[in-house]
């Protein structure tokens, strides 16, 4: 009869113990995932950012994304110049910033769902998600302005994103490495963006002199 006090205060201690690493594994879990979701939302210098260059091929026109400068239209050739686009991607979440590499403006959408290009891409209204489809296409939807989409008609002209929805083939792209570049690991690669490395890059290289 001694024993069963004991037995019972093990027992009891046991399912404590599981109880408070129940606890901490929840909470954890709890953290790590507001953790992401406060970067997915509002990605910041320090993060690690992708850099690639691609083509963005539009499944109504049959040709390719071009950001001319404001203007943004779905009727570039492969392999033209205003169809290259310099694609930052955020290290959490599918967030990037689209670029066109020879005119430097990037696409964005402003508060009536009008595309437009401007030469800044910090702003939220340049920021896109991207949706990967069933179909093997891509959809990118504005990160402000959920459920608008970036998609352009049959003559390549942009589309309100109010007017669009994931379904329609107007906002369907398929990624397409320049034309001319068969090793994709050419056009890819890491950044890390700090304020240190900011200033290091303002500094003149000091000439050696002997």
């Amino acid at each position: 009869m001694s024993l069963l006090p004991s037995r019972f205060i093990y027992v009891c201690l046991h399912f404590l113990v599981l109880y408070f690493q129940l606890q901490e594994s929840q909470q954890s879990s709890a953290d790590f995932r507001i953790y992401i979701e406060n970067h997915t939302r509002n990605p910041d210098d320090l993060s690690r950012k992708q850099i690639r260059i691609y083509q963005l091929y539009s499944r109504t026109t049959g040709k390719h994304v071009q950001i001319l400068g404001k203007k943004i239209n779905a009727n570039g050739d492969d392999g033209g110049k205003y169809a290259l686009l310099v694609v930052e991607t955020e290290t959490f979440g599918s967030h990037i910033r689209i670029k066109g590499k020879e005119s430097g403006y990037y696409i964005c959408m402003n508060k009536n769902g009008k595309i437009i290009g401007k030469p800044n891409g910090r702003n939220q209204e340049c920021v896109f998600v991207e949706e990967f489809l069933e179909n093997n296409y891509t959809a990118l939807v504005s990160a402000k302005y959920k459920g608008w989409y970036l998609g352009f008609n049959r003559k390549g002209k942009p589309k309100k994103g109010s007017r669009t929805t994931q379904t329609q083939q107007e906002v369907h792209f398929m990624k397409r490495h320049p034309k001319g570049k068969e090793n994709p690991l050419e056009e890819f690669r890491f950044t890390t963006v700090t304020k240190r490395t900011r200033r290091a890059r303002r500094l003149k290289p000091s000439s050696n002199t002997n």
